[in-house]
């Protein structure tokens, strides 16, 4: 591990600018990804900043009738809260279906959504990787691509972003608070995370300096909420495809109300245009709504089985949104 220096910061304002100060700073609240980078020597900060005790970790209503919940709050906390149980169902079922207890008891939410892709090129620092270093190629293209995005590919990247937790909040119409040297902002979730394009290495929509402050969801929808994960374990694997739903359930027909999916790209795909189509079976609501949102899918020889996985998992989903409504 290469040398670095460890700073606690004290106010939000404190952290702000001593991470602005330096180019090569980041900061570190629960470490459960930025730690195995470093061991790894893919992240090389010379400072950590600190941000745990600056009162980011409470669950508050918002004043739109929504929930705001600050950057250190635990994904064990979020998960288990009341509210978020009772109105926000598929983002607990979605926190849930991540990592592992003794992760999500120290992974934050702030940290959940800045995870880097678990993508074998970028751990391997053997293999070329433009998300790890600019301009090296992307090995994944011709390489052991089974698990990687059919969609927002680019020629430079390929790699899926691994956050159960985003793409449920996705579905939800989250927003991100940040902060920076220049004040606070908000970021639609739908804004927040980048597709590679040409620089893949940009991975979000923060600026230098800027940190998230909290995270907000809009007033319940109500509706049934499903999270279905497809992954190539039972527990502790990243989604292979994965489905956020939001249904309205009559008998045997379902609609969809909201609709995101992980696994597919290198953020939450969601695409309205798939939602609210009108209601029907689950296998005929399934096939319609994933002919829109994969339309435009780029899969490898590897990956193109992902196409009907996708169609499937929808499936699936809906009969167990029809299930819960009994």
């Amino acid at each position: 591990m290469k040398p670095f220096t460890y700073y606690r910061a004290t106010t939000l304002h404190d952290a702000v600018t001593t991470l602005a100060a330096r180019a090569n700073a980041r900061i570190i609240a629960g470490g459960t990804n930025l730690l195995d980078l470093m061991k790894l020597q893919i992240e090389v900060p010379q400072q950590l900043v600190d941000i745990n005790g600056l009162g980011l970790d409470t669950i508050a209503g918002a004043e739109n009738g929504g929930l705001r919940f600050g950057a250190m709050v635990r994904n064990t906390d979020l998960a288990a809260h009341q509210i978020v149980r009772e109105q926000y169902g598929v983002l607990t079922r979605a926190i849930v279906a991540g990592a592992s207890g003794q992760i999500r008891n120290r992974a934050t939410t702030a940290g959940n959504l800045m995870q880097r892709t678990r993508c074998p090129y970028f751990y391997g620092t053997a293999m070329a990787c433009n998300k790890r270093e600019p301009g090296s190629g992307c090995d994944a293209l011709n390489g052991i691509s089974a698990n990687l995005a059919i969609l927002g590919t680019s020629d430079a990247c390929i790699a899926t972003h691994p956050s159960d937790m985003a793409v449920a909040l996705r579905a939800l119409d989250a927003v991100v608070h940040v902060l920076g040297t220049e004040g606070e902002r908000s970021i639609p979730i739908a804004d927040f995370h980048r597709l590679p394009g040409d620089t893949p290495h940009i991975e979000t929509a923060l600026r230098p300096g800027e940190i998230i402050t909290a995270v907000e969801v809009p007033a319940s929808i109500g509706g049934t909420h499903v999270y279905r994960k497809v992954r190539e374990r039972a527990s502790y694997a990243f989604a292979t495809v994965a489905v956020a739903l939001v249904a309205r359930v009559d008998g045997a027909s379902v609609t969809i109300e909201r609709l995101a999916f992980g696994g597919l790209a290198a953020k939450p795909w969601r695409v309205e245009a798939a939602e609210r189509r009108g209601s029907g079976t689950p296998e005929e609501v399934a096939r319609d709504a994933a002919a829109i949102i994969l339309e435009g899918a780029r899969p490898t020889d590897r990956n193109r089985y992902k196409i009907a996985l996708a169609q499937r998992t929808l499936h699936a989903a809906l009969i167990d949104a029809q299930e819960q409504s009994r």
